[in-house]
């Protein structure tokens, strides 16, 4: 029997998403089986994830976030905007608002221009210089940060060329972050306080064009290695800049905040057949 469920299509610099709203209570589905499907760019909506709205008691809403693949996601920047930008749309918050994601509330600021700010935990995890495997004997210089997410960012002076592909598949796996792999990031030596990057996203096991936490930890790991001061404009594959502020250094940053566009795409219903885990009309 194929059940109707609103959605929503959202894009944060490129990165997008189908966001579901359950703020009146839980649908009946598997959030990680309907990920799936609907992230599916030829028989789905197409997203790098899904998002879900729920109540929580201490914030005005909980995101719950899912890669295309499936897999409960960890916290995403891009997604939190997008979130946020819903949120304030439909009322559901303010233009200032706090949510939850993984047991920690954020808080975020949304501009009638549909710039939207949001405060970002404080990083752990900082480990330079590791050594890592990109298949065929290669080999890479890597700096590890955990941004709400893991990542992994190394600099290379042309990454226009690069196979972002399969060189970020190789590394998101590397023994250095096993058991759940990480997030890969190909960042530019900085113009000024410019930074671009290319972003593998575990998850979606694929390159996209704009990854949240992924900007924050190219900035970070920027700001520690050529002495960057804040705010650090972070230049995506979509071409869009994400604006990282921060205060502190390696050894202990705080007040960060990911600046940029969050946009709502289309709305529309899904067709959706738990039976076969297709968006499909059935009788």
């Amino acid at each position: 029997m194929t059940i109707r469920l609103p959605f929503t299509k959202a894009s944060g610099a490129g990165n997008d998403f189908v966001l579901l709203n359950a703020m009146k209570g839980p649908l009946p589905v598997d959030y990680a089986v309907l990920a799936r499907a609907v992230c599916d760019r030829h028989f789905g909506v197409g997203g790098d994830g899904l998002l879900v709205l729920e109540p929580a008691p201490r914030a005005d809403f909980l995101m719950r976030y899912y890669n295309a693949d499936g897999s409960y996601g960890g916290m995403c920047g891009n997604g939190g905007r997008c979130a946020a930008r819903y949120a304030f749309l439909e009322r559901i918050a303010g233009s200032h608002m706090r949510f939850e994601a993984l047991d920690y509330v954020y808080e975020a600021d949304v501009a009638a221009s549909g710039i939207v700010r949001l405060s970002m935990k404080d990083p752990s995890g900082f480990r330079p210089g590791i050594s890592l495997f990109t298949g065929k004997g290669g080999a890479e210089e890597g700096t590890f940060i955990d941004t709400g997410a893991p990542h992994v960012v190394i600099f290379s002076g042309n990454i226009d060329a690069l196979d972002v592909e399969t060189l970020g598949r190789a590394i998101r796996s590397d023994s250095a972050f096993a058991p759940a792999g990480t997030n890969v990031n190909f960042a530019t030596p900085p113009d000024g306080s410019r930074v671009r990057i290319r972003t593998y996203e575990r998850g979606v096991e694929a390159e996209t064009l704009a990854c949240g936490t992924g900007s924050v930890a190219s900035a970070l790991v920027s700001a520690a290695r050529f002495g960057l001061r804040s705010p650090v404009s972070v230049r995506v594959r979509s071409g869009e800049e994400l604006l990282v502020h921060f205060t502190g250094n390696a050894s202990a940053w705080h007040d960060i905040t990911l600046e940029g566009s969050a946009h709502i795409l289309f709305q529309g219903t899904l067709l959706y057949d738990p039976a076969s885990s297709t968006l499909r009309e059935s009788p």
